[in-house]
Protein backbone atom coordinates (compact mmCIF):
# COMPACT_ATOMS: atom_id res chain seq x y z
CA UNK A 1 0.00 0.00 0.00
CA UNK A 2 1.55 3.42 -0.81
CA UNK A 3 -0.24 6.84 -0.72
CA UNK A 4 -1.14 6.79 -4.24
CA UNK A 5 -2.83 3.51 -3.72
CA UNK A 6 -4.94 3.47 -0.45
CA UNK A 7 -6.28 0.27 1.04
CA UNK A 8 -9.31 -0.30 2.63
CA UNK A 9 -10.44 -3.17 4.90
CA UNK A 10 -13.73 -4.37 4.30
CA UNK A 11 -16.70 -7.13 5.39
CA UNK A 12 -18.48 -8.28 2.47
CA UNK A 13 -21.53 -9.99 3.06
CA UNK A 14 -22.25 -13.55 1.22
CA UNK A 15 -25.08 -15.45 1.59
CA UNK A 16 -25.11 -14.70 5.47
CA UNK A 17 -21.23 -15.27 6.06
CA UNK A 18 -18.94 -12.54 6.44
CA UNK A 19 -16.00 -12.56 4.62
CA UNK A 20 -12.83 -10.69 5.38
CA UNK A 21 -10.69 -8.58 2.32
CA UNK A 22 -8.38 -5.91 1.59
CA UNK A 23 -9.57 -3.52 -1.59
CA UNK A 24 -6.70 -1.30 -2.64
CA UNK A 25 -7.93 1.50 -5.28
CA UNK A 26 -4.79 3.03 -7.07
CA UNK A 27 -5.04 6.78 -8.44
CA UNK A 28 -6.71 6.88 -11.83
CA UNK A 29 -7.44 2.81 -11.81
CA UNK A 30 -8.62 1.50 -14.94
CA UNK A 31 -10.17 -2.36 -13.43
CA UNK A 32 -10.50 -3.91 -10.53
CA UNK A 33 -9.35 -7.60 -10.15
CA UNK A 34 -10.81 -9.98 -7.69
CA UNK A 35 -8.38 -12.43 -6.24
CA UNK A 36 -9.48 -16.18 -5.74
CA UNK A 37 -7.01 -17.95 -4.47
CA UNK A 38 -5.84 -21.50 -3.97
CA UNK A 39 -6.79 -24.95 -1.86
CA UNK A 40 -6.02 -23.95 2.08
CA UNK A 41 -4.86 -20.90 1.47
CA UNK A 42 -6.05 -17.11 1.74
CA UNK A 43 -6.03 -13.26 1.36
CA UNK A 44 -2.53 -13.15 2.78
CA UNK A 45 -0.98 -15.58 0.16
CA UNK A 46 2.50 -14.20 -0.42
CA UNK A 47 1.69 -15.34 -3.84
CA UNK A 48 -1.19 -13.74 -4.88
CA UNK A 49 0.11 -10.48 -2.37
CA UNK A 50 3.40 -10.09 -5.06
CA UNK A 51 0.82 -10.24 -8.13
CA UNK A 52 -1.70 -7.89 -6.79
CA UNK A 53 1.83 -5.05 -6.12
CA UNK A 54 2.44 -5.73 -9.44
CA UNK A 55 -1.17 -5.03 -10.80
CA UNK A 56 -1.25 -2.24 -8.82
CA UNK A 57 1.89 -0.65 -10.71
CA UNK A 58 -0.36 -1.14 -13.64
CA UNK A 59 -3.32 0.71 -12.54
CA UNK A 60 -5.52 -1.80 -11.79
CA UNK A 61 -7.07 -1.90 -7.89
CA UNK A 62 -6.92 -5.33 -6.66
CA UNK A 63 -9.57 -7.30 -3.98
CA UNK A 64 -7.85 -10.08 -1.65
CA UNK A 65 -10.52 -11.65 0.74
CA UNK A 66 -10.81 -15.16 2.37
CA UNK A 67 -13.11 -17.56 1.09
CA UNK A 68 -14.23 -18.92 3.95
CA UNK A 69 -15.22 -17.28 7.31
CA UNK A 70 -12.48 -18.01 10.31
CA UNK A 71 -14.45 -20.60 11.57
CA UNK A 72 -14.91 -22.49 8.33
CA UNK A 73 -10.96 -22.17 8.26
CA UNK A 74 -10.35 -23.87 11.53
CA UNK A 75 -12.53 -26.63 10.28
CA UNK A 76 -10.85 -27.01 7.21
CA UNK A 77 -7.54 -27.41 8.29
CA UNK A 78 -8.78 -30.10 10.01
CA UNK A 79 -11.39 -31.98 7.46
CA UNK A 80 -10.61 -30.33 4.05
CA UNK A 81 -13.98 -30.29 3.33
CA UNK A 82 -14.53 -26.83 2.09
CA UNK A 83 -11.11 -26.02 -0.20
CA UNK A 84 -12.52 -28.67 -2.74
CA UNK A 85 -16.52 -27.07 -2.38
CA UNK A 86 -16.26 -25.34 -6.00
CA UNK A 87 -19.49 -24.63 -6.00
CA UNK A 88 -19.84 -23.04 -3.01
CA UNK A 89 -16.64 -21.04 -3.32
CA UNK A 90 -18.18 -19.74 -6.94
CA UNK A 91 -21.21 -18.46 -5.23
CA UNK A 92 -19.25 -16.68 -2.85
CA UNK A 93 -17.21 -15.50 -5.30
CA UNK A 94 -20.68 -14.04 -7.15
CA UNK A 95 -21.64 -12.39 -4.09
CA UNK A 96 -18.26 -10.75 -3.75
CA UNK A 97 -18.66 -9.96 -7.52
CA UNK A 98 -22.40 -8.20 -6.65
CA UNK A 99 -20.77 -6.69 -3.37
CA UNK A 100 -18.33 -4.52 -5.64
CA UNK A 101 -21.29 -3.52 -7.74
CA UNK A 102 -22.66 -1.38 -5.03
CA UNK A 103 -19.50 -0.82 -3.19
CA UNK A 104 -19.30 3.43 -4.04
CA UNK A 105 -15.59 2.65 -4.35
CA UNK A 106 -15.45 0.19 -7.06
CA UNK A 107 -18.71 0.18 -8.80
CA UNK A 108 -17.63 2.21 -11.52
CA UNK A 109 -14.79 -0.22 -12.47
CA UNK A 110 -14.63 -3.11 -14.54
CA UNK A 111 -14.26 -6.08 -13.09
CA UNK A 112 -11.45 -8.91 -13.65
CA UNK A 113 -10.74 -12.29 -11.95
CA UNK A 114 -7.33 -13.91 -11.20
CA UNK A 115 -7.35 -17.57 -9.78
CA UNK A 116 -5.12 -19.43 -8.24
CA UNK A 117 -5.01 -23.42 -8.10
CA UNK A 118 -8.99 -24.40 -7.13
CA UNK A 119 -9.82 -21.10 -6.64
CA UNK A 120 -9.78 -20.68 -10.81
CA UNK A 121 -12.94 -23.01 -10.96
CA UNK A 122 -14.52 -20.39 -8.42
CA UNK A 123 -13.45 -17.69 -11.12
CA UNK A 124 -14.57 -19.91 -13.87
CA UNK A 125 -17.99 -20.23 -12.24
CA UNK A 126 -18.65 -16.82 -11.40
CA UNK A 127 -17.29 -15.85 -14.80
CA UNK A 128 -20.06 -18.23 -16.10
CA UNK A 129 -22.95 -16.51 -14.04
CA UNK A 130 -22.11 -13.18 -14.53
CA UNK A 131 -21.25 -12.41 -17.75
CA UNK A 132 -22.08 -8.74 -18.11
CA UNK A 133 -20.25 -7.98 -15.35
CA UNK A 134 -16.69 -9.74 -15.49
CA UNK A 135 -14.54 -8.72 -18.14
CA UNK A 136 -11.32 -11.13 -17.90
CA UNK A 137 -10.33 -14.17 -15.82
CA UNK A 138 -6.85 -15.28 -15.23
CA UNK A 139 -5.54 -18.48 -13.87
CA UNK A 140 -2.15 -19.41 -12.36
CA UNK A 141 -1.39 -22.87 -11.64
CA UNK A 142 -5.08 -23.28 -12.33
CA UNK A 143 -7.70 -26.39 -11.66
CA UNK A 144 -10.04 -25.10 -14.45
CA UNK A 145 -11.17 -29.14 -14.70
CA UNK A 146 -12.82 -28.63 -11.46
CA UNK A 147 -15.32 -26.60 -12.90
CA UNK A 148 -16.23 -28.61 -16.41
CA UNK A 149 -19.85 -27.66 -16.83
CA UNK A 150 -19.21 -23.68 -16.65
CA UNK A 151 -16.39 -23.74 -18.87
CA UNK A 152 -18.46 -23.78 -22.25
CA UNK A 153 -20.56 -20.57 -20.98
CA UNK A 154 -17.82 -18.45 -19.74
CA UNK A 155 -17.92 -15.21 -22.09
CA UNK A 156 -14.75 -13.20 -20.69
CA UNK A 157 -10.94 -13.80 -21.96
CA UNK A 158 -9.71 -16.26 -20.34
CA UNK A 159 -6.00 -16.56 -19.97
CA UNK A 160 -4.60 -20.00 -17.86
CA UNK A 161 -1.11 -19.34 -16.83
CA UNK A 162 0.79 -22.75 -16.32
CA UNK A 163 4.24 -24.16 -15.36
CA UNK A 164 6.37 -26.40 -17.91
CA UNK A 165 7.49 -28.62 -15.21
CA UNK A 166 3.61 -28.58 -13.62
CA UNK A 167 2.84 -32.09 -16.67
CA UNK A 168 -0.28 -33.06 -14.41
CA UNK A 169 -1.89 -29.62 -14.45
CA UNK A 170 -0.34 -28.39 -17.63
CA UNK A 171 -2.72 -31.85 -19.76
CA UNK A 172 -5.74 -30.82 -17.55
CA UNK A 173 -5.38 -26.70 -18.81
CA UNK A 174 -4.51 -27.74 -22.04
CA UNK A 175 -8.08 -30.02 -21.96
CA UNK A 176 -9.78 -27.04 -20.20
CA UNK A 177 -8.36 -25.04 -22.76
CA UNK A 178 -10.53 -26.93 -25.99
CA UNK A 179 -13.97 -26.52 -23.97
CA UNK A 180 -14.00 -22.76 -23.46
CA UNK A 181 -15.56 -20.77 -26.45
CA UNK A 182 -14.49 -17.24 -25.39
CA UNK A 183 -11.17 -15.40 -26.44
CA UNK A 184 -8.89 -17.33 -24.54
CA UNK A 185 -5.00 -18.45 -23.93
CA UNK A 186 -2.97 -20.74 -22.54
CA UNK A 187 0.45 -19.37 -21.35
CA UNK A 188 3.67 -22.04 -20.72
CA UNK A 189 6.15 -21.17 -18.47
CA UNK A 190 8.99 -23.03 -19.08
CA UNK A 191 10.43 -25.14 -16.65
CA UNK A 192 8.38 -23.50 -13.81
CA UNK A 193 6.61 -26.03 -11.01
CA UNK A 194 3.25 -25.41 -9.56
CA UNK A 195 4.24 -22.72 -7.14
CA UNK A 196 6.18 -20.92 -9.80
CA UNK A 197 9.01 -20.92 -6.83
CA UNK A 198 11.48 -20.80 -9.36
CA UNK A 199 13.90 -17.63 -10.26
CA UNK A 200 11.54 -15.24 -12.38
CA UNK A 201 8.70 -17.40 -12.67
CA UNK A 202 5.82 -15.64 -10.19
CA UNK A 203 7.48 -12.21 -12.09
CA UNK A 204 6.47 -13.97 -15.64
CA UNK A 205 3.15 -14.35 -13.80
CA UNK A 206 2.45 -11.28 -12.85
CA UNK A 207 3.59 -9.41 -16.18
CA UNK A 208 1.13 -12.09 -18.15
CA UNK A 209 -1.61 -11.02 -15.63
CA UNK A 210 -1.22 -7.81 -16.00
CA UNK A 211 -0.73 -7.38 -19.56
CA UNK A 212 -4.57 -9.12 -19.88
CA UNK A 213 -6.11 -7.38 -17.85
CA UNK A 214 -4.70 -3.83 -19.04
CA UNK A 215 -5.89 -5.24 -22.46
CA UNK A 216 -9.34 -6.56 -21.21
CA UNK A 217 -10.31 -4.42 -18.83
CA UNK A 218 -9.53 -0.93 -20.82
CA UNK A 219 -12.26 -2.44 -23.76
CA UNK A 220 -9.41 -3.49 -26.06
CA UNK A 221 -9.22 -6.57 -27.68
CA UNK A 222 -6.42 -8.64 -26.17
CA UNK A 223 -3.06 -9.12 -27.89
CA UNK A 224 -2.87 -12.40 -29.69
CA UNK A 225 0.78 -12.17 -29.93
CA UNK A 226 3.57 -13.96 -28.08
CA UNK A 227 7.04 -13.54 -27.11
CA UNK A 228 9.36 -16.52 -27.98
CA UNK A 229 10.40 -17.19 -24.42
CA UNK A 230 7.01 -18.50 -23.11
CA UNK A 231 5.26 -21.16 -25.40
CA UNK A 232 1.57 -19.76 -26.24
CA UNK A 233 -1.35 -21.14 -27.33
CA UNK A 234 -4.01 -19.43 -28.75
CA UNK A 235 -7.87 -19.09 -29.95
CA UNK A 236 -10.78 -16.83 -30.14
CA UNK A 237 -13.00 -20.00 -30.66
Amino acid sequence: MTADSPQYAVRIDASGVKLAGDLTIPAQATGLVVFAHGSGSSRFSPRNQFVARELQKGKLATLLFDLLTSEEEAEDIITARLRFDIDLLGRRLVAVTDWLQQEPRASALPIGYFGASTGAAAALIAAAARPSVVGAVVSRGGRPDLAPNALASVAAPTLLIVGGADHVVLDLNEWALKQLNCVKRLEVVPRATHLFEEPGALEEVARLARDWFVACLGHKAPALTFPRRTAARTSTR
